[in-house]
């Protein structure tokens, strides 16, 4: 029996341990599914100006989030194998052992029927396939492309971009100019903020079979440049909430065009050293921009 197989074996001790909540919990990747809520809320937000409506925001939120889930928790069924070769991922439900996986198959196909049909029935069809796209790229195009091409990350950076249209669209906004630049910058950001993890996991992806940009081209000057084109290019679209002439508007420009190039000079700083300080400082940065982008979106933009 090979060591993956015996790897993924269940104990019949573990099936019934009290844990079992928390392993279905990470099996939903948490914290990927709350940072695309969020996203999602600044979105509704900047369609409504906060004129809220309670079922169609509960509907909206609880929808996105059962999609995200079954999004992520069919990842890791897809690489439960895969994971179970990388120091980060080996404790997960799956690989460790503490979780069958049709168990996981099975929350997966669940969550993404409930949550689609939740968007259809609570908000529009527009948000609800925008949704099944966001979860059709990542589980059968990004999660398959991972040990095949670097062209995974535009693939996932799709993906991961499409929650915060999800909200505008739920909050009546139409697929506009202003869908297109709240696109982008989630698209854009996505480069810098992987190309630094791409480069501190390098190791544990090339251990997979992971074609990573930090893998094929272990230097990292690829994923130098693409970090800084990403941020570059940041920059035009961050501005496209700003065409129009209005104090907040020019506002808006001044603040998001400020946190954009020290961004830029974070990704650049990681393509001079190219280094596991440089891509940390690089990370840190990236984590600081979204929110701050999105609350001065919020406060002056709309």
């Amino acid at each position: 029996m090979s060591t993956g197989a015996t790897t993924l074996a269940i104990p019949r001790s573990q099936v019934t341990s009290p844990s079992r909540l928390r392993d279905f919990v990470e099996l939903a990747k948490p914290r990927i599914t709350i940072l695309e809520l969020v996203t999602a809320v600044a979105g509704m937000y900047l369609a409504t100006h906060a004129q809220w409506s309670p079922l169609v925001v509960g509907a909206t939120l609880l929808g996105a989030g059962l999609l995200a889930a079954s999004a992520n928790s069919l990842n890791m069924y897809l690489e439960r194998r895969l994971d179970a070769k990388m120091t980060r991922t080996a404790d997960r439900p799956l690989p460790a052992g503490r979780m069958a996986p049709a168990e996981a198959a099975v929350f997966g196909v669940a969550t993404v029927s409930i949550g689609f049909t939740l968007l259809v029935l609570g908000v529009n069809w527009t948000t609800a396939l925008l949704g099944l796209a966001s979860w059709f790229l990542y589980v059968a195009v990004y999660t398959p492309l991972k040990t095949r091409t670097p062209l995974n990350t535009f693939v996932g950076a799709i993906s991961g971009a499409l929650p915060i249209v999800m909200g505008w669209t739920a909050g009546g906004g139409a697929l506009d100019a202003t869908a297109l630049g709240l696109f982008l910058v989630l698209f854009l950001w996505q480069y810098p903020h992987f190309m630094a993890i791409a480069w501190l996991c390098k190791d544990d992806y090339a251990a997979a079979g992971y074609k990573m940009d930090t893998v094929v081209e272990p230097t990292g000057a690829r994923a130098g440049a693409l970090a800084v084109a990403g941020g570059a290019l940041l920059l035009p679209a961050a501005l496209l909430p700003a065409i129009r002439t209005d104090y907040s508007a020019q506002t808006y420009a001044v603040l998001a065009s400020l946190f954009t190039l020290a961004f830029v000079a974070a990704a650049a700083a990681f393509l001079v050293r190219r280094n596991d300080r440089s891509a940390r400082l690089l990370l840190r940065a990236s984590l600081l921009y979204l929110p701050a982008w999105m609350v001065v979106l919020c406060l002056f933009g709309s």
